[in-house]
């Protein structure tokens, strides 16, 4: 039996059970459905032989080519050892090489290669693809209403410190 739009039953359950939610749900429901959403992006990136947290780097470095490890962690908001853990990964892959810099030789810059250039369009795809099938079955409006929240909840999240 199908679900009509002005029936009693919403997709999350029935809208009594959704009084019952609270603010207090609000985490663990945002961080499940970011694994989730993350982990069907890794496995659609696996195919052009990019691993999780990777597509990051590539889009971060085609925004800006040439950045220092520390830049890119800070910027992805990793820590510096697990950076150049990644950085090292993806070099031995070919996506990305390490040069001196021109005008500082201490520094160290992390510049895409002609393959990390291509998995950029790849990553565009992935992501596309994602996000197509997490919105599935929502209205245009309700995808815009959505992004709203999540950016008012990061926002406020940026700013504020948890009690305890």
């Amino acid at each position: 039996m199908s679900k009509k739009k002005g029936d009693k039953k919403s997709k999350l359950g029935k809208k009594k059970d959704n009084a019952s939610l609270s603010s207090g749900d609000l985490g663990p429901a945002i961080t499940q459905t970011a694994r989730v959403m993350r982990t069907v992006l890794s496995r659609s990136l696996a195919e052009s032989g990019l691993y999780a947290g990777q597509d990051g780097v590539i889009l971060m470095l085609a925004e800006e080519d040439g950045m220092t490890p520390g830049q890119l962690a800070l910027r992805l908001g990793v820590k510096a050892p697990t950076m150049t853990r990644t950085i090292g990964r993806m070099e031995a892959q070919g996506f990305l090489e390490r040069r001196a810099d021109g005008t500082d030789g201490r520094l160290t810059k992390v510049h895409l290669t002609e393959a990390g250039l291509q998995s950029v369009e790849q990553i565009g795809r992935s992501v596309s693809q994602c996000g197509d099938l997490a919105a599935q079955g929502l209205s245009d409006k309700e995808v815009r209403t959505l992004l709203k929240l999540l950016r008012a909840v990061e926002h406020n999240l940026q700013g504020g410190e948890v009690e305890t």
